[in-house]
């Protein structure tokens, strides 16, 4: 017992503990810090309530990295996962960026490892690559453009149809665009955990308890889902597809931390998260890593302007030039 509390004491110190956090109001104090630091709170649709909630700004990925593009604040506190963090430090080199918990990863991001993709480009020298937010610095900076689900279409329309692809890394997202689009990408076999994560047998179950029910869903989901949904889109797609639809009963196969703001937005409306093949507390796909985040931690990241992001300069400048390519084309 002593040991411990000589431990609790020699972190307290430093500055890595607060013993009195349990008296704490973190909305306050979140507040608070954020005005005294001239931060700014970028969140994720797929955040924690309490998160959205209380952050300047709630958006998918890419209207995060508009924001975070032009953003006057002094430090960004990205309540997301490490890669959306990383973007926003190679578009703010000079600017703080901190993430609450430095752990918070991505399932497809990690799907594709650098060593093997740059290998996988060398082999195909004709091709053109273009890869999904949802990835490290590293290939971003093997990339020639960069994309999210809001505007994948427009990048890959504005490339001449003679030129081969690489799409990277999600396998879902590309074959929907080949079928969109008539390109015949090349396609890196990656793929989201969340996104993979549906039931279809429990889907038809769910359907024939709602028939009135329009099924919408993520384009990174599995064909199968994706030729039986009534609307594909990426999440503000799905956002905005609900609020201005005349249906009143929907069935969301995307990470359930979108039905946040969809409530919000349509209290009126009937909105169901489509089911996970593993049963778990919400009977839905739900990311573990988004979900990492909390407001303790978030209050602590800001108190102590920890976890900091950095990312080695010479990478840096090579990422974000498809990065700005991306944001060019997608004013």
């Amino acid at each position: 017992m002593e040991l411990l509390e000589s431990a609790k004491l020699s972190l307290k110190q430093k500055g890595y503990l607060d013993i009195k956090t349990l008296d704490i109001d973190y909305l306050k104090e979140i507040k608070r810090l954020k005005k005294e630091k001239n931060a700014i709170l970028l969140a994720h649709y797929y955040q924690i309530d309490e998160i959205q909630n209380i952050a300047d700004f709630v958006g998918d990925s890419l209207a995060l990295a508009q924001q975070a593009a032009k953003t006057n604040a002094d430090m960004i506190i990205f309540a997301g996962v490490h890669f959306m963090a990383e973007t926003a430090k190679i578009l703010n080199p000079t600017k703080k960026v901190i993430l609450p918990d430095l752990l918070a990863g991505c399932s497809l991001a990690d799907s594709c490892p650098p060593d093997k993709f740059s290998e996988f480009k060398h082999q195909h020298p004709d091709h053109l690559v273009v890869t999904y937010i949802n990835c490290s610095a590293e290939i971003k900076a093997l990339s020639d453009y960069v994309c999210t689900s809001s505007n994948a279409r427009k990048i890959i329309d504005s490339i001449p149809k003679d030129q081969p692809i690489i799409f990277a890394p999600d396998r879902n997202l590309g074959a929907y665009l080949n079928k969109e689009t008539g390109r015949n990408m090349l396609l890196w076999d990656g793929a989201c955990i969340v996104h993979e994560a549906f039931s279809m047998e429990k889907l038809i179950n769910l359907h024939k308890a709602h028939p009135d029910a329009e099924l919408i869903a993520h384009p990174e989901s599995e064909a199968h889902l994706l030729k039986v949904a009534k609307y594909i889109g990426s999440t503000a797609g799905l956002l905005n597809h609900v609020k201005n639809s005349s249906k009143n009963k929907f069935i969301v196969a995307t990470e359930a931390g979108i039905l946040f703001q969809m409530l919000q937005e349509n209290p009126d409306k009937h909105i169901i998260p489509a089911p996970a093949k593993e049963d778990n507390t919400c009977a839905c796909s739900e990311c573990a890593y988004m979900k990492m985040n909390t407001l303790k931690k978030l209050y602590l990241c800001i108190k102590h302007e920890l976890p900091n992001i950095e990312v080695d300069a010479e990478l840096a400048k090579k990422a974000i030039v498809p990065i700005e390519r991306m944001l060019a084309l997608s004013k």
